[in-house]
């Protein structure tokens, strides 16, 4: 089963639900079979692996195309996820140390953190 989700955020800080500015569209697709949240690039697929418990989601691994770099691309692809999540009611487990320094550099985005977790 694969569920098309499309993310266009333009929306002020006060209107989101965790006061970010995000002024980027992205299609993202969540594929269930996959277990993994996929968009397309020129280069190719990016997706971001995850696995559930209960309600939470544990992001495990980031998929790109081969000589892919665009850590920008990769950082508003993580914060499509944790717009989805928080639409979603779920909390965020950051298995892999790229996503956890997502959350660093991104600390709004903490509140999605289950508790107990601290980075």
């Amino acid at each position: 089963m694969q569920n098309q989700i499309k993310n266009t955020f333009g929306r002020s800080t006060d209107e989101s639900p965790l006061n970010t500015e995000i002024n980027f569209t992205m299609e993202i697709k969540d594929n269930t079979f996959a277990r993994q949240f996929e968009t397309v690039v020129d280069e190719g697929l990016v997706s971001v692996e995850y696995s559930f418990q209960e309600k939470k989601i544990f992001l495990t691994k980031i998929n790109t195309p081969e000589l892919f770099d665009d850590e920008e691309l990769i950082s508003n692809f993580l914060k499509n996820i944790m717009e989805i999540a928080l639409e979603r009611k779920f909390k965020v487990v950051p298995i892999l140390p790229k996503i956890v320094v997502f959350f660093k550099k991104n600390p709004v985005y903490k509140e999605l953190l289950p508790p107990g977790i601290r980075l």
